[in-house]
Protein backbone atom coordinates (compact mmCIF):
# COMPACT_ATOMS: atom_id res chain seq x y z
CA UNK A 1 0.00 0.00 0.00
CA UNK A 2 1.49 3.16 -1.32
CA UNK A 3 0.98 6.15 1.13
CA UNK A 4 -0.19 9.30 0.36
CA UNK A 5 0.65 12.69 1.92
CA UNK A 6 4.24 11.90 2.99
CA UNK A 7 6.36 14.40 4.90
CA UNK A 8 9.82 14.46 4.88
CA UNK A 9 10.20 15.15 8.24
CA UNK A 10 8.98 13.98 11.77
CA UNK A 11 7.21 17.14 13.34
CA UNK A 12 9.38 16.05 16.17
CA UNK A 13 12.21 17.57 13.97
CA UNK A 14 11.32 20.81 13.60
CA UNK A 15 12.24 22.79 16.81
CA UNK A 16 15.62 21.04 17.06
CA UNK A 17 16.79 21.43 13.54
CA UNK A 18 15.40 25.47 13.44
CA UNK A 19 17.02 25.59 16.68
CA UNK A 20 20.31 24.44 15.07
CA UNK A 21 20.55 25.91 12.47
CA UNK A 22 19.06 29.35 13.34
CA UNK A 23 22.00 29.49 16.31
CA UNK A 24 24.84 29.01 13.99
CA UNK A 25 23.38 31.44 11.61
CA UNK A 26 23.37 33.92 14.33
CA UNK A 27 26.87 32.45 15.45
CA UNK A 28 28.51 33.30 11.58
CA UNK A 29 26.89 36.39 11.66
CA UNK A 30 28.34 37.46 14.90
CA UNK A 31 31.59 36.00 13.98
CA UNK A 32 31.57 38.13 10.52
CA UNK A 33 32.00 40.85 13.01
CA UNK A 34 33.99 39.89 15.11
CA UNK A 35 37.61 40.15 15.20
CA UNK A 36 40.69 37.78 16.42
CA UNK A 37 40.48 34.40 18.64
CA UNK A 38 36.41 36.06 19.14
CA UNK A 39 35.70 35.10 15.85
CA UNK A 40 37.48 31.72 15.46
CA UNK A 41 35.57 30.49 18.23
CA UNK A 42 31.96 31.89 17.33
CA UNK A 43 32.93 30.69 13.53
CA UNK A 44 33.61 26.92 15.06
CA UNK A 45 31.20 26.80 17.10
CA UNK A 46 28.23 27.67 13.95
CA UNK A 47 29.93 24.92 11.90
CA UNK A 48 29.26 22.63 14.88
CA UNK A 49 25.83 23.87 14.98
CA UNK A 50 25.47 23.46 11.77
CA UNK A 51 26.36 19.93 11.61
CA UNK A 52 24.42 19.27 14.66
CA UNK A 53 21.53 20.39 12.32
CA UNK A 54 22.11 18.16 9.78
CA UNK A 55 22.77 14.98 11.45
CA UNK A 56 19.18 16.57 13.21
CA UNK A 57 17.95 16.40 9.62
CA UNK A 58 19.07 13.01 8.72
CA UNK A 59 17.56 11.70 12.17
CA UNK A 60 14.26 12.93 11.74
CA UNK A 61 13.76 12.39 8.25
CA UNK A 62 10.40 10.49 7.64
CA UNK A 63 10.72 8.97 4.16
CA UNK A 64 7.67 7.41 1.72
CA UNK A 65 7.46 3.63 2.30
CA UNK A 66 4.90 1.74 0.47
CA UNK A 67 3.24 -1.81 2.75
CA UNK A 68 3.37 -4.57 1.31
CA UNK A 69 -0.55 -6.51 0.56
CA UNK A 70 -1.99 -9.15 2.70
CA UNK A 71 -3.91 -9.79 5.70
CA UNK A 72 -1.33 -12.59 7.51
CA UNK A 73 1.52 -10.24 6.95
CA UNK A 74 3.55 -9.13 10.12
CA UNK A 75 5.11 -5.68 8.96
CA UNK A 76 8.42 -4.10 10.66
CA UNK A 77 7.32 -1.16 12.83
CA UNK A 78 11.19 -0.15 12.57
CA UNK A 79 14.08 0.50 10.71
CA UNK A 80 17.29 -1.47 11.67
CA UNK A 81 19.31 -4.45 12.57
CA UNK A 82 17.44 -7.99 13.89
CA UNK A 83 19.59 -8.52 17.24
CA UNK A 84 17.13 -11.09 18.76
CA UNK A 85 14.75 -14.20 17.24
CA UNK A 86 13.49 -16.44 19.82
CA UNK A 87 10.81 -18.83 19.06
CA UNK A 88 9.18 -19.11 22.16
CA UNK A 89 9.87 -16.25 24.31
CA UNK A 90 7.66 -15.58 27.56
CA UNK A 91 6.07 -12.65 27.84
CA UNK A 92 3.98 -12.44 30.77
CA UNK A 93 2.92 -8.57 30.69
CA UNK A 94 0.64 -8.47 28.50
CA UNK A 95 0.21 -11.22 26.37
CA UNK A 96 0.50 -14.06 29.35
CA UNK A 97 1.78 -16.93 27.07
CA UNK A 98 4.99 -17.63 24.91
CA UNK A 99 5.34 -15.98 21.25
CA UNK A 100 7.39 -15.50 18.58
CA UNK A 101 9.91 -12.57 19.83
CA UNK A 102 12.03 -10.42 16.81
CA UNK A 103 14.26 -7.47 18.52
CA UNK A 104 14.96 -5.08 16.05
CA UNK A 105 17.93 -2.35 16.85
CA UNK A 106 17.81 1.02 15.65
CA UNK A 107 21.13 2.83 15.10
CA UNK A 108 21.01 6.89 15.39
CA UNK A 109 21.68 6.77 12.30
CA UNK A 110 18.05 4.65 11.34
CA UNK A 111 15.16 6.19 10.22
CA UNK A 112 13.18 6.35 13.80
CA UNK A 113 9.79 6.65 12.92
CA UNK A 114 7.67 3.65 14.45
CA UNK A 115 4.72 1.87 11.73
CA UNK A 116 1.83 -0.43 12.86
CA UNK A 117 2.78 -4.07 12.40
CA UNK A 118 -0.58 -5.47 11.47
CA UNK A 119 -4.13 -3.46 10.59
CA UNK A 120 -6.51 -3.52 13.49
CA UNK A 121 -7.01 -2.22 16.94
CA UNK A 122 -5.41 -0.87 19.48
CA UNK A 123 -6.05 -2.96 22.69
CA UNK A 124 -3.67 -1.01 25.24
CA UNK A 125 -1.23 0.96 25.38
CA UNK A 126 0.92 0.67 28.44
CA UNK A 127 4.43 3.35 29.17
CA UNK A 128 6.86 2.31 32.00
CA UNK A 129 9.87 4.66 32.72
CA UNK A 130 12.68 3.04 33.96
CA UNK A 131 16.65 2.68 32.76
CA UNK A 132 18.60 3.90 29.92
CA UNK A 133 20.94 0.70 29.24
CA UNK A 134 22.67 0.03 25.50
CA UNK A 135 19.38 -0.73 23.40
CA UNK A 136 21.33 -3.30 22.08
CA UNK A 137 21.43 -5.02 25.60
CA UNK A 138 19.04 -8.17 26.23
CA UNK A 139 18.79 -6.13 29.85
CA UNK A 140 17.72 -3.46 27.67
CA UNK A 141 13.99 -5.25 27.03
CA UNK A 142 13.50 -5.68 30.72
CA UNK A 143 15.02 -2.56 32.60
CA UNK A 144 14.76 0.48 30.28
CA UNK A 145 12.13 3.34 29.90
CA UNK A 146 9.69 1.88 27.25
CA UNK A 147 5.74 1.58 25.66
CA UNK A 148 4.08 -1.35 24.93
CA UNK A 149 1.42 -1.40 22.16
CA UNK A 150 -0.74 -4.38 22.15
CA UNK A 151 -2.90 -4.45 18.84
CA UNK A 152 -5.51 -7.13 17.77
CA UNK A 153 -6.29 -8.04 14.03
CA UNK A 154 -9.69 -8.58 12.36
CA UNK A 155 -8.91 -12.27 12.75
CA UNK A 156 -8.58 -12.02 16.62
CA UNK A 157 -4.67 -12.58 16.47
CA UNK A 158 -2.96 -9.94 18.50
CA UNK A 159 0.54 -8.71 17.93
CA UNK A 160 2.65 -6.94 20.90
CA UNK A 161 5.61 -4.17 19.96
CA UNK A 162 7.21 -2.70 22.70
CA UNK A 163 8.97 0.63 21.53
CA UNK A 164 12.02 1.00 24.30
CA UNK A 165 14.45 3.73 24.83
CA UNK A 166 18.25 3.56 24.43
CA UNK A 167 21.75 4.93 26.00
CA UNK A 168 20.87 8.20 24.41
CA UNK A 169 17.34 8.11 23.58
CA UNK A 170 15.26 9.60 26.94
CA UNK A 171 11.74 10.10 24.86
CA UNK A 172 9.40 7.74 23.70
CA UNK A 173 6.72 9.23 21.30
CA UNK A 174 3.27 7.48 20.92
CA UNK A 175 0.42 8.58 19.08
CA UNK A 176 -1.88 5.97 19.45
CA UNK A 177 -3.97 4.69 22.70
CA UNK A 178 -6.45 2.28 22.82
CA UNK A 179 -9.46 2.43 20.60
CA UNK A 180 -7.55 3.53 17.91
CA UNK A 181 -7.97 1.61 14.46
CA UNK A 182 -4.55 1.45 12.53
CA UNK A 183 -3.78 0.35 9.36
CA UNK A 184 -0.64 -1.89 8.45
CA UNK A 185 2.41 0.28 8.32
CA UNK A 186 0.72 3.49 9.24
CA UNK A 187 2.97 6.27 11.39
CA UNK A 188 2.12 5.51 15.19
CA UNK A 189 5.35 6.96 16.95
CA UNK A 190 9.14 7.68 16.91
CA UNK A 191 11.82 6.86 19.53
CA UNK A 192 14.56 9.46 19.82
CA UNK A 193 18.24 8.78 19.41
CA UNK A 194 18.97 5.62 19.65
CA UNK A 195 17.02 2.63 20.55
CA UNK A 196 15.04 -0.54 20.11
CA UNK A 197 11.46 -2.24 19.01
CA UNK A 198 10.66 -5.36 20.72
CA UNK A 199 7.52 -7.56 18.42
CA UNK A 200 5.95 -10.28 20.37
CA UNK A 201 3.71 -12.54 18.01
CA UNK A 202 1.86 -15.18 19.76
CA UNK A 203 0.50 -18.63 17.67
CA UNK A 204 1.56 -19.91 14.86
CA UNK A 205 3.88 -17.65 12.71
CA UNK A 206 6.35 -17.98 10.55
CA UNK A 207 9.58 -15.85 10.53
CA UNK A 208 11.03 -14.16 7.45
CA UNK A 209 14.08 -12.95 9.17
CA UNK A 210 16.97 -13.99 10.90
CA UNK A 211 19.48 -12.19 13.41
CA UNK A 212 21.66 -9.75 11.57
CA UNK A 213 18.96 -8.68 8.86
CA UNK A 214 18.72 -5.30 8.08
CA UNK A 215 14.73 -4.50 7.98
CA UNK A 216 12.66 -1.08 6.97
CA UNK A 217 9.43 0.20 9.35
CA UNK A 218 6.37 -0.36 6.89
CA UNK A 219 7.80 -2.78 4.30
CA UNK A 220 9.80 -5.92 5.34
CA UNK A 221 7.98 -8.60 6.33
CA UNK A 222 9.03 -10.10 9.39
CA UNK A 223 6.61 -12.78 9.05
CA UNK A 224 3.70 -14.46 8.13
CA UNK A 225 0.27 -15.30 10.47
CA UNK A 226 -0.57 -18.84 9.74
Amino acid sequence: MAEDGAIPLAGEGYAPIGICFGAALLLWLASRTSRGGASTALFTLAIVLLALGVFFVNFFRDPRRTTPRGSNLVISPADGTIVALEAEADEPRFLERPATKISIFMSPLNVHVNRAPIEGDVVRVSYNPGKFLPAFAEKASLDNEQNAVLMRGGDGREVLFIQIAGLIARRIVCRVRAGDHLARGQRMGMIKLGSRVDVFVPGRFAPNVKNGDRVVAGETVLGVLS
